[in-house]
């Protein structure tokens, strides 16, 4: 197996909706057109919470993966976010996303874990049969410590020199175990890339990462080059100045009541970059009114970032 190459930017990509709530498959096509015209974008990964990917049925989802695999062409990974319960109902799901196109799987836990947690060796049970029932290479993906899907240091080893995961999608939002779980995991497997998906907290996680995996992916894509770019010369001067610029837009994206209020933006500022026609989502999710969006559309304007200038080469 040749791993993907992740070190860099990989965007996950809202989901673009007809008006009428229907899945727009141009649009989605241009999206991801544009993204990878932007050197140091290397995957897309799809189907996440981003994408509100647990709202499409299952046609919609491989059909879906489908639509990015032939728009990249093969230029980056296409990368399926695999949330099915049980653990043979997400390997048979990763089977079906390999064979609509996709390479690699973001493993979401099992979603009763949240609630009740998880008993020791069901993770791992759940990465070994998506990996050996569809060949999908595996991103450790690595929960909130506020929730009870997150995984204690010893379960996070384990995934991390099995077999097929390559990557690990790091959210932990807790500073003092990044600082102390992420070197453990480096020196486990040397080969792990690690991810940042501190979309809100992207500065001080900037420094110990191989790239970031982020919903932020979408309407920043320049400027979180820049920082990560910033962090792996571990220039914090740097970093810095770029962190600030993003701030008015962190903060309208991110610093809202839920955070899947933060789709929702996504999907207004790639409307305010010209890159989609309209934010139409999909319930459970709510718009979140005039008043946001003209805050999110002028912390657009304050950090400077404009039209997407390389949208006419993707169309």
């Amino acid at each position: 197996m040749q791993p993907m190459d992740l070190r860099g930017l990989s965007p996950a990509p809202v989901t673009a909706f007809t008006r009428d709530g229907e899945v727009d498959h141009e649009a989605n096509a241009k999206l991801a057109k544009w993204l990878i015209s932007i050197p140091g974008v290397k995957s897309l990964v799809i189907l996440g919470h981003a994408g509100e990917g647990t709202f499409l049925t299952e046609n919609e989802r491989l059909a879906l993966i489908n639509t990015y695999a032939e728009a990249v062409d093969g230029a980056v990974p296409i990368i399926a976010g695999i949330t099915g319960e049980g653990t043979k109902v997400a390997a048979e799901e990763a089977k079906k996303c390999a064979a609509a196109g996709a390479t690699g799987a973001l493993v979401y836990p099992n979603h009763g874990w949240l609630r009740f947690g998880f008993q020791k060796g069901a993770p791992q049970s759940r990465y070994k049969a998506i990996w050996e029932e569809s060949g999908l290479q595996c991103i450790l993906f690595q929960y909130p410590a506020t929730t009870k899907a997150n995984y204690d240091l010893d379960t996070q080893l384990d995934l991390a020199t099995q077999e097929g995961v390559v990557a690990t999608k790091n959210g932990v939002r807790d500073m003092k175990r990044w600082y102390t779980e992420i070197p453990e995991l480096k020196k486990a497997n040397p080969d792990l890339q690690i991810l940042s998906c501190h979309d809100e907290w992207l500065l001080p996680t900037a420094f110990d990462v191989d790239g970031f995996l982020v919903g932020y992916g979408n309407i920043a894509p320049e400027l979180l080059l820049d920082l990560l770019a910033a962090g792996k010369a571990q220039n914090y001067t740097e970093a810095r100045k770029v962190f600030e610029r993003l701030l008015p837009v962190t903060k309208a994206v991110y610093h809202r009541g839920s955070h899947m209020e933060g789709t929702v933006a996504l999907k207004l500022g790639l409307v305010k970059r010209g890159v989609l026609d309209h934010a139409t989502i999909r319930e459970p999710l709510k718009n979140l009114g005039e008043k946001a969006e003209q805050e999110i559309f002028a912390a657009f304007d304050a950090a400077g970032i404009g039209q997407a200038q390389l949208l006419e080469a993707a169309e």
